[in-house]
């Protein structure tokens, strides 16, 4: 299942190169707290480090949008959660992203959804860290495309875990968060068993 193509573009070696959308469970994503940009210019794309250690710039998530809610006048926007079998996605799309705004707008809950977006991570002023994905686009999708989307998702966690140890970003995961594998991958295997395959 592809993700959808609206691009997002890192710099390498003078041309342009698509960023891969993760998929990534919401579990995973409420954990990720180390953002960065990789280059010296503000033009430099950021990620997010998953806790699971792989860098990430685009996501891919499917799951149900359960609420949305329209805020603002003059500079309108829409914040909405998304949940998958693990958790909740909070999702958001505003005047600079209006083709996912107004995809948004035309979604009644609960309804299943395919998004595609860049993960944020901000403070409040407590102190907590939050994380969000400001949408590229917001698809209704069916059931079967949600249980594809988990079964990849799966997969592709599963990888990660299994990488952990051999990468650069595997590396960082571990001393940055502390990451115990069996965590995540348990995670996955209790998404999987909320599967009606």
């Amino acid at each position: 299942m592809a993700a959808p193509e609206r691009p997002s573009f890192a710099r390498r070696e003078g041309t342009f190169e698509r960023e891969p959308a993760r998929r990534v469970f919401a579990g995973e994503l409420r954990e990720t707290r180390i953002h960065f940009r990789e280059g010296e210019d503000e033009k430099s794309p950021t990620y997010v480090l998953l806790p699971t250690g792989e860098r990430c710039n685009r996501v891919f998530l499917v799951g149900t949008l359960t609420e949305k809610k329209k805020q603002g006048e003059q500079n309108m926007f829409y914040r909405a959660r998304v949940v998958d079998p693990t958790g909740t996605f909070f999702i958001m799309a505003g005047s600079y992203q209006p083709e996912a705004m107004q995809q948004i707008a035309r979604i009644e809950p609960p309804a299943f959804v395919a998004v595609a977006g860049k993960p944020n991570v901000y403070e409040t002023p407590d102190g907590a860290t939050l994380i969000s994905v400001r949408c590229e686009s917001v698809t209704p999708v069916e059931k079967d495309t949600r249980d594809r989307w988990v079964l990849d998702c799966a997969l592709s966690t599963l990888d990660r875990i299994d990488n952990m140890g051999t990468t650069k970003y595997g590396e960082r995961a571990r001393l940055e968060y502390h990451s115990d594998p069996a965590v995540f991958r348990k995670m996955v295997f209790e998404a999987l068993s909320q599967l009606s395959l």
